[in-house]
């Protein structure tokens, strides 16, 4: 199952999702490398445990990012690939996009928005780059850009259908009326519209398929029709190496079918989470401000234009703080129902794929 990512090397096709703020780090990441796969650091307020962090928010987040970028790499022993998360809806996104690949970064993974222009912060440095899309129109809209004004295209791609969780790249309309494309649909389609372009560059686009993958059943599913390999992101939090709190981990293993709400962000992407005492609060009127704004994303209103800080309320959920925190996840989380190693997630994953490809 080895894949050649345009010339580095993943023993296994699996992605661990980025999520972000702190869930996904160096210890996470690192291990999930060290077992031959592509472990992922979320950029997002990465720096949110640094000493400055209110008063000099970019020059922390600076600094954490290249932190742990080399400590994934120490702890992943030579395994695997560590990649950066950069959503492009943060402030100073290219500006973390250089610090990554500076930092030594194997890849930049970008989605929340269309990395229009990442091909030009990646073209002198030895980084993969890979957008994160939802449809065949946005693969094939910056498909055609990157060919057309940089002459190049993905290393690779990642699908997130609606099963993800956190801000998903799908109508509010559509994930209420159930109307989203499926996953494998979605595929099909990205796929299709790859080959012109794999065949004009001469080289092969790799697809990850994410967003409600679960078991190595769904890997395999996703395997058998054209993909090369699954990015999943809830099972990791359930793990001991997650850089989350043991809280942040005990509410996805409590969670019910019925705790897991699809939720209107601040910054006005509708996103999936845990229905914990902060949303129920929202419900009823009240308002959870940041003591100073840092400005993390373009979008955001400011001030008391939002009900509550997207940042602050991530933050609070990944110190463990339950009633003032928000739990991001994907529709499966239900599922979850213990705290594994990294080790044994993964080799779980890959011996049911392994049976199910028979």
């Amino acid at each position: 199952m080895e894949l050649n990512l345009n010339g580095k090397l993943l023993k296994h096709g699996i992605i661990q999702g980025g999520m972000g703020v702190g869930v996904s780090l160096s210890e996470l990441a690192g291990n999930v490398a060290k077992e031959g796969c592509m472990g992922v650091i979320s950029s997002v307020n990465i720096g949110y445990k640094e000493n400055d962090f209110l008063k000099n928010p970019f020059e922390a987040n600076m600094r954490a990012l290249k932190y742990h970028i080399q400590r994934a790499k120490e702890i992943s022993q030579g395994n695997g690939l560590i990649a950066v998360n950069i959503m492009v809806a943060v402030s100073h996104y290219a500006e973390t996009v250089k610090c990554a690949i500076e930092a030594g970064a194997d890849a930049i993974i970008s989605g929340a928005g269309l990395p229009l222009n990442l091909p030009e912060y990646v073209k002198d440095s030895k980084a993969l780059y890979a957008p994160i899309v939802s449809s065949k129109k946005a693969a094939e809209l910056l498909c055609k850009r990157f060919s057309k004004k940089y002459n190049s295209v993905p290393d690779f791609m990642v699908i997130e259908g609606y099963k993800a969780g956190g801000h998903l790249g799908f109508s509010n309309q559509d994930l209420e009326e159930k109307t989203c494309q499926d996953n494998l649909t979605i595929l099909g389609e990205v796929l299709e519209t790859i080959r012109p372009y794999e065949e004009k560059f001469r080289r092969k686009i790799n697809i990850f398929l994410g967003g409600g993958i679960f078991t190595g059943k769904d890997m395999a599913t996703a395997l058998q029709n054209g993909a090369s390999g699954v990015q999943i992101g809830t099972r990791f939090i359930a793990t001991k190496e997650c850089d989350a709190s043991d809280t942040f981990k005990d509410v996805i293993v409590n969670a019910k079918e019925s705790d897991i709400k699809i939720i209107k962000s601040p910054v006005g992407m509708p996103a999936r989470a845990v229905f914990t005492p902060l949303l129920q609060n929202l419900e009823k009127g009240k308002t959870f401000f940041a003591e100073k704004c840092n400005n993390c994303l373009k979008a955001c209103p400011k001030g008391n234009k939002i009900p509550y800080c997207i940042s602050r309320a991530l933050i609070e959920a990944v110190k463990g703080n339950r009633e003032e925190g928000l739990f991001f996840c994907g529709e499966n989380a239900s599922r979850v129902s213990k705290i594994v190693t990294v080790k044994e997630l993964v080799n779980e994953i890959l011996e049911d794929c392994k049976n199910n490809l028979r």
